[in-house]
Protein backbone atom coordinates (compact mmCIF):
# COMPACT_ATOMS: atom_id res chain seq x y z
CA UNK A 1 0.00 0.00 0.00
CA UNK A 2 1.57 3.65 -0.58
CA UNK A 3 1.58 6.39 0.91
CA UNK A 4 -1.07 8.34 -0.48
CA UNK A 5 -3.77 5.23 -0.39
CA UNK A 6 -2.50 4.39 2.99
CA UNK A 7 -3.38 8.65 3.97
CA UNK A 8 -6.67 8.05 2.18
CA UNK A 9 -7.56 4.87 4.47
CA UNK A 10 -6.96 7.05 7.55
CA UNK A 11 -8.57 9.84 6.28
CA UNK A 12 -11.54 7.40 6.25
CA UNK A 13 -11.19 5.55 8.79
CA UNK A 14 -14.18 3.50 10.56
CA UNK A 15 -15.85 5.68 13.34
CA UNK A 16 -14.97 8.91 11.03
CA UNK A 17 -17.79 11.48 12.12
CA UNK A 18 -18.42 12.68 8.73
CA UNK A 19 -18.07 11.68 4.98
CA UNK A 20 -16.51 14.87 3.71
CA UNK A 21 -16.27 12.97 0.38
CA UNK A 22 -20.34 12.69 0.40
CA UNK A 23 -20.14 16.75 1.02
CA UNK A 24 -17.57 17.43 -1.65
CA UNK A 25 -19.30 15.49 -3.76
CA UNK A 26 -22.41 17.22 -3.22
CA UNK A 27 -21.24 20.99 -3.88
CA UNK A 28 -19.46 19.92 -6.50
CA UNK A 29 -22.83 18.22 -8.44
CA UNK A 30 -24.63 21.08 -7.84
CA UNK A 31 -21.72 23.84 -9.12
CA UNK A 32 -21.90 21.52 -12.23
CA UNK A 33 -26.15 22.14 -12.23
CA UNK A 34 -25.37 25.56 -12.47
CA UNK A 35 -22.70 25.67 -15.55
CA UNK A 36 -25.26 23.04 -17.06
CA UNK A 37 -27.77 25.36 -17.06
CA UNK A 38 -26.07 28.66 -17.58
CA UNK A 39 -25.17 26.42 -20.64
CA UNK A 40 -28.76 25.32 -21.47
CA UNK A 41 -29.37 29.80 -22.37
CA UNK A 42 -26.58 28.86 -25.73
CA UNK A 43 -27.80 25.46 -26.80
CA UNK A 44 -30.35 24.48 -29.27
CA UNK A 45 -32.38 22.29 -27.18
CA UNK A 46 -35.94 23.33 -25.72
CA UNK A 47 -35.36 25.41 -22.73
CA UNK A 48 -37.15 28.51 -20.79
CA UNK A 49 -34.97 31.60 -22.61
CA UNK A 50 -32.69 31.07 -25.94
CA UNK A 51 -29.71 33.32 -26.72
CA UNK A 52 -30.28 34.40 -29.93
CA UNK A 53 -26.41 33.58 -30.62
CA UNK A 54 -26.51 29.45 -30.25
CA UNK A 55 -23.18 27.87 -29.63
CA UNK A 56 -24.01 24.04 -31.09
CA UNK A 57 -20.64 22.56 -30.33
CA UNK A 58 -21.38 23.66 -26.66
CA UNK A 59 -24.14 20.21 -27.14
CA UNK A 60 -21.53 17.86 -27.43
CA UNK A 61 -19.58 19.03 -23.55
CA UNK A 62 -22.64 18.93 -21.80
CA UNK A 63 -23.78 15.77 -22.68
CA UNK A 64 -21.10 14.40 -20.89
CA UNK A 65 -22.71 15.73 -18.15
CA UNK A 66 -26.50 14.85 -19.09
CA UNK A 67 -26.24 11.17 -18.31
CA UNK A 68 -25.53 10.93 -14.89
CA UNK A 69 -25.23 14.86 -13.56
CA UNK A 70 -28.67 13.76 -11.76
CA UNK A 71 -28.48 10.90 -11.08
CA UNK A 72 -25.34 11.51 -8.77
CA UNK A 73 -27.32 13.60 -6.88
CA UNK A 74 -30.07 11.29 -6.08
CA UNK A 75 -27.46 8.62 -5.06
CA UNK A 76 -25.78 10.83 -2.52
CA UNK A 77 -29.14 12.19 -1.44
CA UNK A 78 -29.82 8.38 -0.76
CA UNK A 79 -26.19 8.07 1.15
CA UNK A 80 -27.17 10.69 3.30
CA UNK A 81 -30.81 9.88 4.01
CA UNK A 82 -28.98 6.43 5.04
CA UNK A 83 -26.42 8.15 8.07
CA UNK A 84 -29.84 10.43 9.17
CA UNK A 85 -32.05 7.08 9.39
CA UNK A 86 -28.34 5.48 11.52
CA UNK A 87 -28.61 8.64 13.77
CA UNK A 88 -32.56 8.41 14.85
CA UNK A 89 -34.57 5.47 16.25
CA UNK A 90 -37.78 6.43 14.48
CA UNK A 91 -37.92 6.83 10.46
CA UNK A 92 -41.22 8.89 10.76
CA UNK A 93 -38.96 11.25 13.19
CA UNK A 94 -36.62 11.41 10.06
CA UNK A 95 -39.81 11.92 7.44
CA UNK A 96 -40.85 14.78 9.62
CA UNK A 97 -37.82 16.77 9.55
CA UNK A 98 -36.73 15.92 5.62
CA UNK A 99 -40.64 16.59 4.63
CA UNK A 100 -39.90 20.00 6.08
CA UNK A 101 -36.59 20.86 4.50
CA UNK A 102 -38.11 19.84 1.31
CA UNK A 103 -41.59 20.91 0.66
CA UNK A 104 -41.62 24.16 2.49
CA UNK A 105 -38.64 25.45 -0.22
CA UNK A 106 -40.69 23.69 -3.21
CA UNK A 107 -43.99 25.95 -1.97
CA UNK A 108 -41.62 29.10 -2.08
CA UNK A 109 -40.24 28.32 -4.82
CA UNK A 110 -43.29 27.69 -7.18
CA UNK A 111 -44.85 30.55 -5.60
CA UNK A 112 -41.62 33.18 -5.12
CA UNK A 113 -38.58 32.35 -7.34
CA UNK A 114 -40.10 30.19 -10.38
CA UNK A 115 -42.51 32.55 -11.48
CA UNK A 116 -40.03 35.28 -13.25
CA UNK A 117 -38.87 32.13 -15.17
CA UNK A 118 -42.47 31.08 -16.77
CA UNK A 119 -43.01 34.85 -17.32
CA UNK A 120 -40.01 35.28 -19.34
CA UNK A 121 -40.68 32.34 -21.00
CA UNK A 122 -44.02 33.05 -22.44
CA UNK A 123 -42.48 36.63 -23.28
CA UNK A 124 -40.00 35.11 -25.48
CA UNK A 125 -41.50 32.03 -26.79
CA UNK A 126 -45.54 33.37 -27.15
CA UNK A 127 -44.66 36.87 -27.11
CA UNK A 128 -46.98 38.05 -24.65
CA UNK A 129 -47.69 41.41 -23.62
CA UNK A 130 -48.69 41.48 -20.45
CA UNK A 131 -47.12 42.94 -17.37
CA UNK A 132 -45.51 40.56 -15.02
CA UNK A 133 -48.19 41.36 -12.22
CA UNK A 134 -50.55 40.47 -15.07
CA UNK A 135 -48.88 37.16 -15.69
CA UNK A 136 -49.08 36.45 -12.24
CA UNK A 137 -52.98 36.26 -11.76
CA UNK A 138 -53.04 33.40 -14.69
CA UNK A 139 -50.19 32.02 -13.12
CA UNK A 140 -51.71 31.34 -9.74
CA UNK A 141 -55.29 30.53 -11.23
CA UNK A 142 -54.03 27.79 -13.42
CA UNK A 143 -54.33 29.02 -16.74
CA UNK A 144 -53.43 26.72 -19.47
CA UNK A 145 -53.86 29.09 -22.43
CA UNK A 146 -49.89 29.55 -22.66
CA UNK A 147 -49.79 27.07 -26.10
CA UNK A 148 -47.54 26.29 -29.18
CA UNK A 149 -49.58 23.64 -30.92
CA UNK A 150 -50.13 20.77 -28.27
CA UNK A 151 -47.41 21.82 -26.48
CA UNK A 152 -48.71 23.86 -23.34
CA UNK A 153 -47.37 25.70 -20.40
CA UNK A 154 -48.46 23.95 -17.22
CA UNK A 155 -49.18 26.55 -14.37
CA UNK A 156 -48.67 26.75 -11.75
CA UNK A 157 -45.23 25.33 -11.90
CA UNK A 158 -41.83 24.22 -10.81
CA UNK A 159 -39.27 24.02 -12.71
CA UNK A 160 -36.00 23.40 -12.23
CA UNK A 161 -37.31 22.27 -8.42
CA UNK A 162 -38.92 18.92 -9.62
CA UNK A 163 -35.91 17.14 -7.95
CA UNK A 164 -37.09 18.33 -4.63
CA UNK A 165 -40.83 16.07 -4.89
CA UNK A 166 -38.88 13.26 -6.18
CA UNK A 167 -36.44 12.98 -3.42
CA UNK A 168 -39.45 13.76 -0.97
CA UNK A 169 -41.29 10.77 -2.45
CA UNK A 170 -38.08 8.20 -2.36
CA UNK A 171 -37.80 9.41 1.06
CA UNK A 172 -40.75 8.73 1.62
CA UNK A 173 -41.09 5.05 0.21
CA UNK A 174 -37.65 3.99 1.41
CA UNK A 175 -38.53 5.64 5.43
CA UNK A 176 -42.19 3.50 5.28
CA UNK A 177 -40.12 0.66 3.89
CA UNK A 178 -37.47 0.78 7.26
CA UNK A 179 -40.58 0.09 9.96
CA UNK A 180 -40.57 -3.29 8.82
CA UNK A 181 -38.17 -5.43 10.24
CA UNK A 182 -37.41 -7.76 7.30
CA UNK A 183 -36.17 -4.95 5.41
CA UNK A 184 -34.30 -2.64 7.58
CA UNK A 185 -32.50 -6.17 8.12
CA UNK A 186 -31.99 -6.52 4.28
CA UNK A 187 -30.11 -3.36 4.20
CA UNK A 188 -27.56 -4.55 6.14
CA UNK A 189 -27.83 -8.17 4.65
CA UNK A 190 -24.49 -9.81 3.82
CA UNK A 191 -25.49 -9.90 -0.42
CA UNK A 192 -24.64 -6.08 -0.58
CA UNK A 193 -20.96 -6.86 -0.29
CA UNK A 194 -20.79 -9.72 -2.59
CA UNK A 195 -22.65 -7.04 -4.80
CA UNK A 196 -19.57 -5.02 -4.83
CA UNK A 197 -17.08 -7.65 -4.79
CA UNK A 198 -14.33 -8.07 -7.66
CA UNK A 199 -15.87 -5.89 -10.49
CA UNK A 200 -19.57 -5.92 -9.72
CA UNK A 201 -19.88 -2.98 -8.77
CA UNK A 202 -19.24 -1.48 -12.01
CA UNK A 203 -21.27 -4.03 -14.13
CA UNK A 204 -24.27 -5.12 -12.20
CA UNK A 205 -25.72 -1.39 -11.89
CA UNK A 206 -25.40 -0.98 -15.61
CA UNK A 207 -27.21 -3.94 -16.17
CA UNK A 208 -29.93 -2.83 -14.31
CA UNK A 209 -30.08 0.39 -16.25
CA UNK A 210 -29.35 -1.28 -19.64
CA UNK A 211 -32.51 -3.38 -18.95
CA UNK A 212 -34.73 -0.13 -17.56
CA UNK A 213 -33.55 1.38 -21.14
CA UNK A 214 -34.79 -1.41 -22.52
CA UNK A 215 -38.18 -1.88 -21.36
CA UNK A 216 -39.42 1.61 -20.39
CA UNK A 217 -37.12 4.79 -21.89
CA UNK A 218 -39.56 4.59 -25.11
CA UNK A 219 -42.98 4.00 -23.25
CA UNK A 220 -42.27 6.87 -20.65
CA UNK A 221 -41.09 9.84 -21.77
CA UNK A 222 -39.44 12.01 -19.22
CA UNK A 223 -42.04 14.67 -18.23
CA UNK A 224 -41.13 16.09 -14.89
CA UNK A 225 -45.11 15.56 -13.28
CA UNK A 226 -44.02 13.54 -10.86
CA UNK A 227 -46.83 11.17 -11.94
CA UNK A 228 -46.35 10.04 -15.77
CA UNK A 229 -42.50 9.25 -15.16
CA UNK A 230 -41.81 6.23 -14.90
CA UNK A 231 -38.82 5.85 -16.56
CA UNK A 232 -37.10 8.57 -14.59
CA UNK A 233 -38.79 6.85 -11.48
CA UNK A 234 -37.29 3.82 -11.83
CA UNK A 235 -33.63 5.22 -13.08
CA UNK A 236 -33.58 8.02 -9.88
CA UNK A 237 -35.31 5.70 -7.13
CA UNK A 238 -33.06 2.89 -8.13
CA UNK A 239 -30.04 5.54 -7.82
CA UNK A 240 -31.51 6.78 -4.44
CA UNK A 241 -31.82 2.59 -3.43
CA UNK A 242 -28.24 2.15 -4.31
CA UNK A 243 -26.30 5.24 -2.25
CA UNK A 244 -29.10 4.40 0.54
CA UNK A 245 -27.81 0.61 0.69
CA UNK A 246 -24.39 1.06 -0.56
CA UNK A 247 -23.03 4.31 0.38
CA UNK A 248 -24.61 5.41 3.63
CA UNK A 249 -22.17 3.98 6.40
CA UNK A 250 -19.64 5.69 7.78
CA UNK A 251 -17.45 2.64 8.39
CA UNK A 252 -18.36 1.07 4.73
CA UNK A 253 -20.32 -1.95 6.10
CA UNK A 254 -20.32 -3.05 2.52
CA UNK A 255 -16.99 -2.02 0.89
CA UNK A 256 -18.98 -0.24 -1.67
CA UNK A 257 -16.28 2.73 -0.98
CA UNK A 258 -13.61 1.34 -0.97
CA UNK A 259 -14.35 -0.78 -4.58
CA UNK A 260 -15.18 2.21 -6.03
CA UNK A 261 -11.82 4.00 -5.34
CA UNK A 262 -10.62 0.61 -6.37
CA UNK A 263 -11.65 0.93 -9.73
CA UNK A 264 -12.42 4.42 -10.07
CA UNK A 265 -9.77 4.79 -13.18
CA UNK A 266 -11.18 2.15 -14.63
CA UNK A 267 -14.74 3.36 -14.35
CA UNK A 268 -13.27 6.78 -16.02
CA UNK A 269 -11.86 5.30 -18.79
CA UNK A 270 -14.71 2.79 -19.39
CA UNK A 271 -17.04 5.80 -19.42
CA UNK A 272 -14.98 7.58 -21.96
CA UNK A 273 -15.09 4.55 -24.47
CA UNK A 274 -18.67 3.78 -24.19
CA UNK A 275 -19.22 8.00 -24.73
CA UNK A 276 -16.97 7.24 -27.82
CA UNK A 277 -17.76 4.21 -28.94
CA UNK A 278 -21.84 5.42 -28.69
CA UNK A 279 -21.01 8.56 -30.81
CA UNK A 280 -19.25 6.78 -33.41
CA UNK A 281 -21.21 4.24 -33.83
CA UNK A 282 -24.46 6.97 -34.05
CA UNK A 283 -22.32 9.03 -36.70
CA UNK A 284 -21.43 6.34 -38.72
CA UNK A 285 -24.86 5.10 -39.05
CA UNK A 286 -26.42 7.84 -40.03
CA UNK A 287 -23.47 8.29 -42.83
CA UNK A 288 -24.12 5.12 -44.55
CA UNK A 289 -27.87 5.03 -43.61
CA UNK A 290 -29.58 7.94 -42.15
CA UNK A 291 -31.85 8.35 -38.93
CA UNK A 292 -33.66 5.30 -39.31
CA UNK A 293 -31.87 3.08 -36.70
CA UNK A 294 -33.29 -0.74 -37.33
CA UNK A 295 -34.57 -2.76 -33.87
CA UNK A 296 -31.30 -4.38 -33.30
CA UNK A 297 -29.20 -1.66 -33.00
CA UNK A 298 -31.60 0.61 -30.97
CA UNK A 299 -31.50 -2.34 -28.65
CA UNK A 300 -27.52 -2.64 -28.60
CA UNK A 301 -27.31 1.67 -28.33
CA UNK A 302 -29.76 1.44 -25.41
CA UNK A 303 -27.22 -1.21 -23.44
CA UNK A 304 -24.19 0.62 -24.23
CA UNK A 305 -25.65 3.86 -23.51
CA UNK A 306 -26.41 2.41 -19.82
CA UNK A 307 -22.48 2.67 -19.55
CA UNK A 308 -23.00 6.76 -19.56
CA UNK A 309 -25.31 6.39 -16.43
CA UNK A 310 -23.23 4.42 -13.90
CA UNK A 311 -19.48 4.14 -14.81
CA UNK A 312 -18.77 8.15 -14.48
CA UNK A 313 -20.61 7.90 -10.95
CA UNK A 314 -18.73 5.05 -9.97
CA UNK A 315 -15.59 7.39 -10.93
CA UNK A 316 -16.46 10.09 -8.93
CA UNK A 317 -17.53 8.07 -5.61
CA UNK A 318 -13.70 6.44 -6.23
CA UNK A 319 -12.27 9.94 -6.77
CA UNK A 320 -14.17 11.62 -3.94
CA UNK A 321 -13.33 8.81 -1.84
CA UNK A 322 -9.57 8.78 -3.00
CA UNK A 323 -9.22 12.95 -2.78
CA UNK A 324 -11.61 14.28 -0.71
CA UNK A 325 -12.03 12.04 2.14
CA UNK A 326 -11.42 13.65 5.72
CA UNK A 327 -10.89 16.84 3.76
CA UNK A 328 -13.00 19.20 6.28
CA UNK A 329 -13.16 22.82 6.38
CA UNK A 330 -14.90 25.87 7.21
CA UNK A 331 -15.63 26.65 3.87
CA UNK A 332 -17.16 23.36 3.31
CA UNK A 333 -19.59 22.96 6.12
CA UNK A 334 -20.74 26.72 4.85
CA UNK A 335 -21.10 25.51 1.49
CA UNK A 336 -22.52 22.25 2.79
CA UNK A 337 -25.28 24.30 4.28
CA UNK A 338 -25.13 26.98 1.30
CA UNK A 339 -25.55 24.39 -1.65
CA UNK A 340 -29.70 24.08 -0.90
CA UNK A 341 -30.33 27.59 -1.44
CA UNK A 342 -27.74 28.02 -4.44
CA UNK A 343 -30.19 25.16 -5.82
CA UNK A 344 -33.52 27.11 -4.94
CA UNK A 345 -32.36 30.76 -6.88
CA UNK A 346 -29.92 29.87 -9.22
CA UNK A 347 -31.93 28.93 -12.28
CA UNK A 348 -34.13 32.04 -12.07
CA UNK A 349 -30.94 34.10 -12.21
CA UNK A 350 -29.85 32.60 -15.44
CA UNK A 351 -33.17 33.09 -17.15
CA UNK A 352 -33.31 36.61 -15.82
CA UNK A 353 -29.74 37.30 -16.37
CA UNK A 354 -29.78 35.63 -19.72
CA UNK A 355 -32.79 37.61 -21.30
CA UNK A 356 -31.52 41.39 -20.02
CA UNK A 357 -27.68 40.51 -21.21
CA UNK A 358 -28.67 39.53 -24.73
CA UNK A 359 -30.05 42.47 -26.26
CA UNK A 360 -26.82 44.26 -25.02
CA UNK A 361 -24.93 42.30 -28.02
CA UNK A 362 -21.59 41.74 -25.87
CA UNK A 363 -18.57 39.64 -27.64
CA UNK A 364 -20.03 36.11 -26.91
CA UNK A 365 -17.13 35.00 -24.16
CA UNK A 366 -17.84 38.19 -22.06
CA UNK A 367 -21.60 37.25 -22.29
CA UNK A 368 -21.29 33.77 -21.38
CA UNK A 369 -19.11 34.99 -18.20
CA UNK A 370 -20.66 37.67 -16.97
CA UNK A 371 -23.57 34.88 -16.94
CA UNK A 372 -22.28 32.58 -15.07
CA UNK A 373 -20.66 35.21 -12.72
CA UNK A 374 -23.89 37.25 -11.91
CA UNK A 375 -25.62 33.25 -11.19
CA UNK A 376 -22.44 32.35 -9.01
CA UNK A 377 -22.54 36.06 -6.62
CA UNK A 378 -26.60 35.89 -6.69
CA UNK A 379 -26.49 32.57 -5.30
CA UNK A 380 -24.18 33.64 -2.85
CA UNK A 381 -25.69 36.48 -1.81
CA UNK A 382 -28.99 34.38 -1.64
CA UNK A 383 -27.12 31.92 0.96
CA UNK A 384 -25.74 34.60 2.78
CA UNK A 385 -29.35 36.11 3.45
CA UNK A 386 -31.21 33.22 4.16
CA UNK A 387 -28.74 31.96 6.89
CA UNK A 388 -29.08 35.24 8.55
CA UNK A 389 -33.13 35.83 8.18
CA UNK A 390 -34.32 33.77 10.72
CA UNK A 391 -37.87 33.63 8.99
CA UNK A 392 -36.60 32.47 5.59
CA UNK A 393 -34.11 29.32 6.54
CA UNK A 394 -37.22 26.86 6.36
CA UNK A 395 -38.21 28.40 3.03
CA UNK A 396 -34.80 28.20 1.64
CA UNK A 397 -34.23 24.37 3.10
CA UNK A 398 -31.96 25.62 5.94
CA UNK A 399 -32.43 24.16 9.70
CA UNK A 400 -33.30 25.99 12.58
CA UNK A 401 -29.92 28.34 13.17
CA UNK A 402 -27.66 26.69 15.52
CA UNK A 403 -26.86 28.05 19.31
CA UNK A 404 -23.36 26.98 19.24
CA UNK A 405 -21.32 25.66 16.84
CA UNK A 406 -21.54 22.75 15.29
CA UNK A 407 -20.05 19.28 16.37
CA UNK A 408 -17.90 17.57 13.97
CA UNK A 409 -21.11 14.79 12.51
CA UNK A 410 -24.04 17.09 11.87
CA UNK A 411 -23.05 18.46 8.44
CA UNK A 412 -25.34 16.05 7.10
CA UNK A 413 -27.94 15.89 9.05
CA UNK A 414 -27.69 20.33 8.87
CA UNK A 415 -26.51 19.76 5.25
CA UNK A 416 -29.58 20.49 2.52
CA UNK A 417 -29.94 16.38 1.59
Amino acid sequence: MNATTASSHARAAPGASRLTELDWLRVLAFGLLILYHSGMFYVSWDWHVKSPRLLPALEAWMQWLNPWRMSLLFLISGAATALMAGRLERPGALLATRSKRLLLPLLFGMAVIVPPQSYLEVVEKLHYGGSYLDFLKLYFQGYHGFCRGKDCLVLPTWNHLWFLPYLWAYTAIVLAALTLPAVRAGFGHAGWRRLVAGGRLLWVPWLLFALLRQHLLDRFPSTHDLVHDWYQHALYGAMFALGFALFGTRDDRHGAWEAARRMRWVALAGYVAVQLASQGIADGWRAGHGDDFPDWLLMAMRALNAGKQWPPIVAALGFGRQWLAGRDSRALRWLTLAVFPFYIVHQTVTVLAGHLLAPLQWPLALEAATLVAVTAVACLVAAWVAMRVDVLRPWMGLGPKAKSPAPCGTGLLGSSY
